[in-house]
C-alpha cells in the first residue's frame, strides 16, 4: 500500500495546493462555463456522527467555494427517516461550524424538495421513463444480473404509463404496505453498469419523518434525489468520493431527462476518500462500536468521529492543515495516523501554553530545605512566546516528581535522578539524591535529596554548575489532584477496516487509561477545551464536559512525539 506519510513543511501545507479539481474549475472559469459562478455543497446523511473522512470533504467543498469567491451549501440528505434523527443534524451543524466554515442562508434538506421530486417522478412515468414494479426485492436482484451477465427485463417493465401513474399515486396515498411496489427508472437492463439497470427510485416506507411528519409514506432513493437536489440548488461542481464514480451515468441520465425542468446540470467530480490507519470509517462499524458499548459514546476521544477527536483535543486548525497536507487525488491510498498527529503537534506547539503535571507521582523530600519555608519559582507560559509572560510555581520542602525520573539502579545513558546523582529541578535548584525510603514490601515511598541554594534558576548563581539531567516537579502542598485520561489508538491493527477481518478483535485494550495525577495551581482556572502542553508528557485538553473548578479532568490529545510501538519520553 502506498505510504503518504511523508512530512512536508507547514508553510507548504498552508499554500494553496494545485489539484485536478482546481484545474477543472480554472478551465471552467476560462471558458465561462458557469459565468464565473462556483457553488459546491456538502450533503451528509443525518444518520450518524461525522468522522475524520467527512472533514476532508467539508474542507474541500467549503474551501474550494471560499477560494473561488463562491458559496457552499450544507444540505442534509434526509430521505431515509428510519435511520435519521435531529440529534445527528445538530451534531453535523456543530461539526461544520467548529471546523471554521459557514453556510449562511444556504442550509437545505432533501426533504425541501419532496414535492418537486414527486412531480418529476410522475413526469418520468408519463414519458415512459419509469414504471411501477411489483417484483420482490429478491426477484429484482435476480433479474438485475451480475457484473459478467446482463440483466433481464421485468414482466412489469412495459406496464402502460397510465397504469403505473395510477399505482404510483395510490402508493403516495398510503394504499399499499411497505415493499408491495417500488418505482423504477426505465434505462437499460443490459448495461455493463449495474447502476443503470432500471434502478429503484422510490420505495414505500410508512414511517414518521423528523421534518415532514406523516405527510409522506413514499421516499425517493439517494441516486434519484441527489442529482435533482444539486440541480435545484444551482450547484456547479458536485464533489463526491470515488465510490460514486459508477453512479455518475445515472446522475447524468436523470438530469438529462429533466433538462427542461431543472435550472442546470451540475458536473459530478469524484475524488479519493480518506483512508486513515488505525481507524474505522464505516458508519455501520462506528454505530456498532457505540451501540455495543465498546466505546463511551459518539464523542469518545478514541473514535475517528469529529465529536471524538474534538474531545480528544484536536483543533480545527490542525484538521484543516491535515486536509491540505494530504491533498486531493483520484487514486485511493492510505494515510498514516502520524500525519494527522504531526499536524496537531505543529499547531499546539505554537498555540498551547506550557504547564507542569505529574502523572505518576513519587514523593521527594529536600532534607536541607527549611521545614516551613516556601518560595516562588517562575516558568514561562511559552518558551517561544515571551510576550505571554511567566507564571508562579511554588517551591517547598516536599515535592512530587515523576516515577520515571528516578532509577535506583540506573542503566547506561540514564541522566535523570539516581542515588548519588545530581539533576536540576526545572525552574528551581540543583539537587542531589542522598537516600531512598522504602516500605515493608520494598517499594520506594520517597526519596531524600539535598539542594544547592546558590543554583536557583534566574539568579546570578544559576549557571555556577552544570548537570546533565533536568526534571519537572510540583510542590506537594500546592499540587492539585487531577484525573488524567491517557488515550491511545483504538486499534492495534493499522488496517482494521479493510478486508473481511473482524475489526473488533483488533481493539487495543490499552487505548484508554485513567490515572490520578497532580497539576500545578495555574490549571485550576483552566476552561473546558483549553489546551496545554504538559511539559515532557504531551499535549492535553481540559475535558469539554467533565472539567469543573472542583474536578480537574484532562485528556491527552497526543504525545510530544510519535511513541507508537516504542517507549519514548520526550525531554
Amino acid at each position: 500500500m502506498k505510504d503518504q506519510s511523508k512530512h512536508v513543511s507547514i508553510e507548504a501545507a498552508n499554500a494553496v495546493a494545485s489539484n485536478f479539481i482546481r484545474t477543472i474549475i480554472d478551465d471552467d472559469n476560462r471558458s465561462n462555463k458557469w459565468k464565473g459562478r462556483i457553488e459546491t455543497r456538502f450533503p451528509p446523511e443525518p444518520n450518524g456522527y461525522l468522522h475524520i473522512g467527512h472533514a476532508k470533504s467539508i474542507c474541500l467543498n467549503f474551501g474550494m467555494a471560499k477560494d473561488y469567491g463562491g458559496v457552499c451549501h450544507l444540505r442534509f440528505d434526509d430521505t431515509n427517516p428510519e435511520k435519521e434523527a435531529q440529534e445527528y443534524v445538530d451534531a453535523i451543524c456543530d461539526n461544520v461550524t467548529w471546523l471554521g466554515f459557514e453556510w449562511g442562508k444556504h442550509l437545505y434538506y432533501s426533504s425541501d424538495y419532496f414535492d418537486r421530486l414527486y412531480e418529476f417522478a410522475e413526469y418520468l412515468i408519463s414519458e415512459s421513463k419509469a414504471y411501477v414494479e411489483e417484483l420482490t426485492a429478491d426477484e429484482i436482484r435476480e433479474y438485475r444480473g451480475t457484473l459478467t451477465a446482463p440483466g433481464k427485463n421485468s414482466p412489469y417493465r412495459e406496464r402502460p404509463a397510465a397504469e403505473s401513474l395510477d399505482l404510483f399515486r395510490r402508493m403516495r396515498a398510503g394504499e399499499f404496505p411497505d415493499g408491495k411496489y417500488v418505482l423504477r427508472a426505465k434505462i437499460d437492463m443490459t448495461s455493463p453498469n449495474i447502476n443503470m439497470r432500471d434502478p429503484v427510485i422510490y420505495r414505500i416506507r410508512h414511517i414518521h419523518h423528523q421534518r415532514t411528519g406523516n405527510q409522506w409514506c413514499i421516499y425517493p432513493m439517494y441516486d434519484y434525489t441527489h442529482c435533482i437536489s444539486d440541480a435545484l440548488e444551482n450547484i456547479t461542481h458536485s464533489l463526491c468520493t470515488l465510490e460514486f464514480e459508477d453512479h455518475r451515468p445515472l446522475y447524468d441520465w436523470v438530469l438529462d431527462q429533466l433538462v427542461d425542468k431543472v435550472p442546470c446540470h451540475p458536473q459530478q467530480i469524484e475524488f479519493a476518500r480518506l483512508n486513515l490507519t488505525y481507524t474505522v470509517m464505516s458508519k455501520r462499524k462506528l454505530i456498532q462500536l457505540v451501540t455495543d458499548k465498546l466505546v463511551d459514546g459518539w464523542d469518545d476521544p478514541r473514535l475517528s468521529t469529529l465529536a471524538g477527536i474534538r474531545r480528544r483535543g484536536y483543533t480545527p486548525q490542525a484538521i484543516r492543515l491535515f486536509a491540505e497536507r494530504i491533498g486531493v487525488s483520484k487514486a485511493d491510498s492510505w494515510i498514516d495516523m502520524t500525519v494527522l498527529e504531526d499536524c496537531l503537534r505543529e499547531d499546539l506547539n505554537e498555540s498551547a501554553a506550557r504547564r507542569i503535571a505529574i502523572l505518576k507521582p513519587l514523593k521527594m523530600i529536600i532534607d536541607n530545605y527549611p521545614e516551613h519555608q516556601e518560595e516562588d519559582c517562575f516558568a514561562p507560559n511559552h518558551p517561544q512566546q515571551p510576550e505571554w509572560g511567566k507564571r508562579t510555581v511554588p517551591f517547598s520542602k516536599t515535592l512530587y516528581i515523576e516515577q520515571d525520573d528516578f532509577m535506583e539502579e540506573p542503566i547506561k545513558g540514564y541522566f535523570r535522578l539516581s542515588p548519588g546523582a545530581e539533576v536540576r529541578l526545572r525552574y528551581a535548584f540543583i539537587i542531589k539524591c542522598v537516600s531512598v525510603e522504602k516500605n515493608a514490601q520494598g517499594e520506594i515511598e520517597a526519596i531524600h535529596c539535598l539542594y544547592d541554594p546558590d543554583t536557583k534558576s534566574g539568579t546570578a548563581g544559576a549557571d555556577s554548575r552544570k548537570v546533565k539531567g533536568n526534571i519537572h516537579w510540583l510542590s506537594l502542598k500546592h499540587a492539585q489532584p487531577a484525573e488524567i485520561r491517557l488515550y491511545d489508538r483504538l486499534f492495534n491493527d493499522p488496517y482494521p477496516d479493510s478486508g473481511d477481518k473482524d475489526y473488533k478483535k483488533t481493539l487495543n485494550p490499552d487505548s484508554k487509561k485513567i490515572i490520578s495525577g497532580y497539576v500545578e495551581q495555574a490549571l485550576v482556572d483552566a476552561k473546558p477545551e483549553e489546551r496545554f502542553q504538559f511539559e515532557r508528557n504531551g499535549y492535553f485538553i481540559a475535558d469539554r464536559y467533565d472539567m469543573t473548578p472542583n474536578k480537574l479532568v484532562f485528556n491527552r490529545a497526543v504525545t510530544l512525539r510519535d511513541s507508537w510501538g516504542k517507549a519514548v519520553h520526550a525531554s
